[in-house]
């Protein structure tokens, strides 16, 4: 479960502290999924920096599955996200010079292969493969960024998100650069991929088309979370 309490975020500046987030509270269950909405420079990105464990909170905590990350060592913390926590950005952030395959594969480098819990007798490589003949590039495995669509390229990056099976996915804006045939099949991807692996889902978009295919929903008003 993630359960995130009276969170609140500031930045210093020269004129003082600017509060981005106050007060935000809400909590998932596994397998849940939720769309935060709110328009730029509303905090969406600093939440889930938060929630990523990319930044600490300015007050409040944030729990998953009962474990605080921000209470563990700079080691133990790196650790914890490439575990748990699967990022999906609105530039997919693909290696130019790496294939499909080694781009997939980059999380799994840090990580000892008896913690892919999905390799099974396959090692990590086919447990990589298997996630790219899911998402429908098994023809491209080869193939660098530059010789993908935009679509495939997001494809590409929430393959990598998935690969070491993690609890919490975090999207920003994952189709924000994408035409709206190329954006509804990214939103399909990642529904499906959620509800088979029972994971975590937030994303946070400006779009309410994709908004509104997300079982839960919410929006960031005056630094606050509140649900629509």
């Amino acid at each position: 479960m993630l359960l995130v309490t009276d969170l609140s975020k500031e930045y210093p500046t020269p004129r003082g502290p600017l509060s981005i987030l106050a007060g935000v509270s809400f909590s998932l269950a596994p397998g849940e999924a939720a769309a935060i909405m709110g328009p730029s420079g509303s905090g969406k990105s600093s939440l889930l920096y938060v929630l990523g464990a990319l930044e600490p909170p300015t007050s409040g905590t944030v729990t998953l599955d009962g474990r605080n990350p921000f209470d563990l060592a700079p080691d133990e913390l790196a650790a914890f996200r490439n575990k748990a926590i699967g990022f999906v950005f609105q530039d997919h952030c693909l290696l130019p010079q790496c294939t499909v395959l080694e781009n997939v594969l980059i999380p799994t480098l840090v990580a000892p292969a008896t913690e892919i819990t999905g390799a099974g007798g396959d090692g990590v490589t086919g447990h990589a493969r298997g996630l790219i003949e899911r998402v429908g590039l098994g023809d491209r495995i080869d193939h660098r960024p530059g010789e993908l669509s935009g679509g495939e390229r997001q494809r590409v990056a929430i393959a990598r998100a998935l690969v070491r099976e993690p609890r919490l996915v975090l999207c920003d804006e994952p189709t924000g650069n994408l035409d709206r045939a190329s954006a509804d099949n990214v939103t399909s991807l990642l529904l499906d991929l959620h509800r088979q692996q029972g994971t975590l889902l937030i994303v946070v978009t400006h779009s309410p088309a994709l908004a509104e295919r997300f079982p839960l929903r919410f929006e960031l008003v005056d630094r606050q979370l509140v649900k629509t």
